[in-house]
């Protein structure tokens, strides 16, 4: 079994973990929030996590509260990003989004028990106090007004807008960057010892992989179908958003993504670590 599909199968495993430990029966929320949680999905976030423990040498007993926690952060992303107010799209992973199989209250609500969840989650891990207070605050950071919320915002009031690229690029590290950012670094710093100029490598790669990934996904979202895609394509034109291509062009937009790329290797090849299971995260994302 490879690494991302070890890697899958055990925060999967450790995801219905968690929500089944949720003492209060089989109430519709709980069904919502499991609907979203637990339907699959590409897990990079996690995968991110565990490549990270894995060059750090890191327990995977830890690294699954640290997983676990980004992956409810990002489930509950997805469910408000879908809802009407936000960019009202009815599939998600080729299935109806929250709202749609539930209702917009439901969904609401589901978003907001995963996100507290996830700190709920995160608080349990087994490390010093210490730097679980650290964790949780990096990943409050990361989800929150400075981070993907932030970014989100941005991302909407930018929407009929003409951006320029500087301006682009701080909603996309916002809105994308900061969650595969926290995946890196989450794990990176549960180890007191790391050096600093390593921490710097993990978090240059982690940023560039970030923004490479925002781009290829403003790619997709034009090149290829719904049901390649598993949600609606064509939506960030659909919604008038600011994208790569439409700012830059497809050429430029792809040379764009190549340029982080290639900023995102280079910083792993300055680990002096193993790092291959996270080029093979990388690699999974950028083809």
């Amino acid at each position: 079994m490879n690494f991302i599909v070890h890697s899958q199968s055990r925060i999967n495993a450790f995801l219905n973990t968690c929500l089944s430990e949720v003492q209060v029966g089989d109430s519709r929320l709980k069904q919502a929030m499991a609907y979203s949680l637990l339907s699959g999905g590409k897990r990079i976030r996690p995968c991110l996590v565990y490549a990270t423990a894995n060059s750090l040498e890191l327990d995977h007993n830890v690294a699954d509260y640290l997983a676990a926690a980004i992956e409810m952060i990002h489930a509950y992303s997805l469910i408000h990003d879908d809802l009407p107010a936000m960019d009202d799209d009815d599939l998600r992973r080729g299935q109806p989004t929250n709202h749609i199989a539930f209702d917009e209250a439901t969904a609401i609500l589901a978003g907001d028990a995963l996100q507290s969840l996830a700190f709920e989650t995160m608080a349990q891990a087994p490390l010093d106090p210490s730097i679980v207070v650290l964790l949780i605050r990096l990943l409050a950071r990361e989800s929150g007004l400075s981070g993907m919320a932030g970014g989100q915002s941005l991302d909407l009031i930018s929407e009929n807008e003409q951006v320029n690229l500087s301006q682009l690029q701080q909603i996309h590290a916002a809105k994308t960057g900061a969650l595969l950012n926290a995946s890196v670094m989450l794990a990176a710093n549960s180890v007191p010892t790391l050096a600093f100029k390593d921490n710097q490598l993990f978090n240059r790669f982690s940023n560039h992989l970030g923004m490479a990934f925002q781009i290829i996904d403003d790619i997709l979202d034009v090149t290829q179908d719904t049901a390649t895609l598993g949600k609606p394509a064509h939506s960030d034109i659909k919604n008038n958003k600011s994208t790569y291509p439409g700012l830059l062009g497809l050429d430029e937009a792809r040379n764009q993504a190549s340029l982080h790329i290639d900023k995102a290797y280079h910083a792993l090849a300055d680990l002096p670590y193993d790092t291959n299971d996270l080029q093979s995260v990388a690699d999974t994302i950028l083809n």
